[in-house]
C-alpha cells in the first residue's frame, strides 16, 4: 500500500469468446505457469461437454453455479483483549467472487479420476444444481459464521 494516494484497480480485459468479465477471470485463475492458452482450452471444453450432458446454455449453467457458490457472510479473525475471536462479517463483492471463483476450481482439481475438463464440468454442473464440494465449502463458512453469531458485536 502506498503512502500517498490510491491504488487503482487494474482492468481484466473481457473474454473473447463470451465477451464476460467473470470468465475472464476464472480463466486466470484455472491458469498454471501462465499458460493461458491451455486454461481456456480446459474451460471451454468444459463448458463443452456441460453442453452435451445438459442440453441448454453452458454459459447461463456456469453463471447459476457462480451465483450459487457466491458466499454472503463469513468469519474474520479480530482481536480483542488477549483473546482472538471469529468475527462473522459480510463478504464484500469482489471477494464473493473470487471465493467461488477459487472453490469451484479447488474442489474440481480435488475430485478424483478423469481429465482435468471433465472434472471442472462436473464440478460447474454440480454447483448449478447446489451440491458438490464448492457448494459444500459455502455451506461450511455459513454455518462457521452462524456458529459464532454472539461475538457480532466485536465488528469493527
Amino acid at each position: 500500500m502506498p503512502r500517498k494516494g490510491l491504488v487503482t484497480k487494474r482492468r481484466t480485459p473481457v473474454d473473447p469468446k463470451y465477451g464476460d468479465l467473470m470468465v475472464a477471470k476464472f480463466i486466470n485463475s484455472l491458469m498454471y505457469d501462465g499458460k493461458k492458452s491451455k486454461a481456456e482450452k480446459i474451460f471451454y471444453k468444459a463448458l463443452e461437454i456441460v453442453s452435451e450432458k445438459i442440453g441448454n446454455d453452458p454459459f447461463g449453467v456456469f453463471q447459476t453455479a457462480m451465483e450459487n457458490v457466491k458466499p454472503v457472510i463469513e468469519v474474520r479473525p479480530r482481536r480483542v483483549g488477549g483473546a482472538t475471536y471469529q468475527v462473522p462479517m459480510e463478504v464484500s463483492t469482489f471477494r464473493r467472487q473470487s471465493l467461488a471463483i477459487r472453490w469451484i476450481i479447488g474442489a474440481a482439481r480435488g475430485r478424483q479420476g478423469k481429465s482435468m475438463e471433465e472434472k471442472l464440468a462436473s464440478e460447474i454442473m454440480e454447483a448449478a444444481q447446489g451440491r458438490g464440494g464448492a457448494m459444500k465449502k459455502k455451506e461450511d463458512t455459513h454455518k462457521m459464521a452462524e456458529a459464532n453469531r454472539a461475538f457480532a458485536h466485536y465488528r469493527w
